[in-house]
């Protein structure tokens, strides 16, 4: 019989999305054990992830790993694992801004930071991108305010306001706003040709228009995966770009080794159309309309950190984003994108110094709770069974 081991975890919901946070001391040290073991947790790979804590969605397959942090410009370290359902690997190449928002109240629960009423500021140092985010988080009686009259779309009920600033979030994870030099690119792909645009600010997104690829734009998530030509050219567009940057070779192994990374988006103008829950999403209310994909299925919200690289594409003229955009919404920085569950804000503050983009501000509201503390159980024969997908191939010239 094998042994089973236990690890002391917590459940966080961080925005739309839920993972597992674990301490950096509770888990091994090795590098491809630790991985090994967080895979086991989770019940992956398999679909259903039925033999872990995983949530048989991309969205609820998160994990995080926060400590102590020795640098002087941040109280934690917090690194993000995208923990895929169909293969043996952990994502690390970029961020989740959702999970983002539960670092704040996890530390401050934890004791990492001391608590300050009414709002504690968590300056946390994200590993995957090497970028520094600034939650504010209110506090109440020494604890993080949990109730709140702050709603987002894609979670019941309201919540605690948490404020979240992602500093010189440009490049994060090409070290460049714009990959490839350019606010646009047409791009060759078994479907004809794209116009795209690939930017990198909290994350690297390539955005893509709606009606080159023959879709409205509004289409909610069930629509978006009973149309596999679209999901295909999507990934395939996706890959292309996933070699650019030395993530793959062929942009054929993209899903295999960095499922995550790049993400993919397609966009359209602001229009009125039906949310996930029936409501209608007037065309007022937006500035542009947009659909994530995430871990090759669209996403049921909006990355938080896919709202910050589209908020930072509608202040740079000629990117995708930006053409669809009214003249008056070009002139804001606050940005409201419409997604599957309804609408979220973005508040970008960009310059142009010397022919080049400044990101000066991108910041964002989300809510957090602490969902569960315990002991999660995995058996050492399970951990040393599961073989690891072999690591995504950089370029040396990258």
């Amino acid at each position: 019989m094998s042994e089973m081991v236990h690890i002391p975890v917590t459940i966080y919901r961080g925005g739309t999305s839920k993972a597992l946070i674990f301490r950096p001391e509770n888990l091994p040290k090795d590098p491809d054990e630790r991985d090994r073991t967080i895979l086991a947790a989770y019940g992956s790979p398999d679909p259903r992830q039925i033999d872990g804590m995983g949530g048989a969605d991309s969205l609820t397959s998160k994990m995080a790993i926060i400590g102590k942090s020795a640098r002087e410009d941040a109280d934690v370290d917090y690194t993000f694992g995208q923990v895929s359902l169909f293969n043996a690997t952990i994502d690390y190449s970029g961020n989740c801004g959702n999970i983002s928002s539960a670092v704040g109240p996890y530390a401050i629960d934890e004791g990492l930071v001391p608590a300050v009423e009414p709002v504690t500021p968590v300056r946390i140092f994200n590993t995957n991108t090497k970028k520094i985010i600034v939650a504010e988080v209110p506090v109440e009686n020494g604890k993080p305010k949990v109730e709140g009259d702050f709603p987002i779309d894609g979670v019941p009920g309201t919540g605690a306001r948490i404020v979240l600033n992602f500093l010189d979030s440009a490049g994060s994870v090409t070290g460049k706003l714009l990959p490839t030099g350019k606010a646009r690119d047409l791009i060759d792909t078994s479907q004809g040709k794209f116009h795209v645009s690939f930017v990198d600010s909290a994350n690297p997104v390539i955005f893509v228009g709606a009606e080159e690829l023959g879709i409205r734009g509004t289409e909610l998530p069930d629509e978006v995966n009973a149309n596999p030509k679209l999901t295909d050219t999507l990934e395939e567009i996706r890959g292309i770009f996933a070699v650019k940057i030395g993530r793959v070779d062929d942009w054929r192994n993209a899903k295999a080794v960095s499922p995550a990374i790049p993400k993919v988006c397609f966009v359209a103008k602001a229009q009125t159309y039906p949310a996930s829950d029936g409501r209608m999403i007037k065309e007022d209310e937006i500035d542009i309309v947009g659909r994530m994909m995430s871990m090759q299925k669209p996403h049921k919200a909006y990355a938080v950190t896919g709202a910050v690289c589209t908020g930072t594409a509608a202040k740079i003229p000629g990117t995708v984003v930006y053409d669809l955009l009214s003249q008056e919404a070009r002139g804001q920085n606050q940005i409201r994108i419409g997604h599957p569950s309804g609408k979220l804000e973005v508040e970008v503050d960009v310059e142009e110094v010397q022919e080049s983009i400044l990101l000066r501000k991108a910041a964002l509201a989300r809510t957090a709770r602490r969902l569960m503390d315990g002991q999660v159980y995995v058996s050492k024969g399970k951990v040393a069974s599961i073989r690891l997908e072999t690591p995504p191939k950089k370029k040396s010239d990258e």
